[in-house]
């Protein structure tokens, strides 16, 4: 009778396991689609106007690099990451000038654009919905300045480095809703889908053709293009 209840309860053991994995995907490359909802300062209320900026964004990923590209009409702008040593790369392209230029981000300039903040004290509060129709978590959590965020998680899905925002990296599950700062904006991520197809290769080396900038010297340049 113990052999017996032993076994059937061991035989359960692995069933549900079973189950979990199967529901559990690993996804090593594709695109991740986000919509896009900005949290404004009263001044940047009054000096920016909303309807210009991007509702949604795209991001490439495969393994531990990430791509973004955005037409801004006369120039081609496209931002490489590396999720494992938080660094990147831009390139622009401006074919009405045949001009190409490249400018590799170090991990202090990319914390830097992201507010310098450092993020800690991750807990999980047990409140769960749907979200781009993964089951997902509410997890909260503080900035070094002591402003606390929430960010939701699931683990219907495992993405590599290249796919997770660096300050969420420690964080248990892939997060799915989740506020990022750039260039000084607050903005509101939230996943639309994931599909598992084949891109890239993504290289963190300059490509041929291209002339090296400092970021400096690109950041002036793309605030002259948008």
């Amino acid at each position: 009778m113990f052999k017996f209840i032993k076994t059937g309860v061991f035989a359960v053991i692995l069933v549900s396991t079973a189950i979990i994995a199967k529901a559990q995907k690993t996804i090593n490359q594709g695109i991740i689609t986000y919509s896009m909802e900005y949290i404004l300062t009263p001044d940047q209320q009054s000096n920016l106007d909303v309807s210009n900026l991007p509702k949604e964004s795209k991001i490439q990923f495969n393994g531990n690099i990430s791509k973004i590209g955005m037409d801004f009409g006369p120039a081609l702008l496209e931002i490489y990451k590396d999720g494992t040593s938080n660094t990147g790369l831009v390139l622009i392209n401006i074919p009405i000038a045949q001009k190409k230029f490249a400018g590799k981000m170090s991990k202090e300039y990319l914390e830097k654009q992201a507010g310098g903040l450092k993020y800690n004290n991750f807990k999980p509060t047990g409140e769960k919905e749907k979200i781009g129709g993964y089951n997902a978590e509410k997890f909260t959590y503080q900035d070094d300045k002591g402003n606390k965020y929430d960010v939701w998680t699931t683990k219907d899905i495992i993405l590599p480095s290249g796919a997770v925002p660096a300050e969420l990296s420690s964080i248990k599950g892939t997060p799915v809703k989740y506020v990022i700062f750039q260039d000084g904006l607050k903005t509101l991520l939230t996943i639309k889908s994931v599909e598992d197809q084949k891109v890239g290769p993504f290289s963190m080396e300059v490509p041929a053709g291209y002339s090296v900038k400092t970021m400096e010297d690109l950041d002036n340049m793309r605030n002259g293009i948008e």
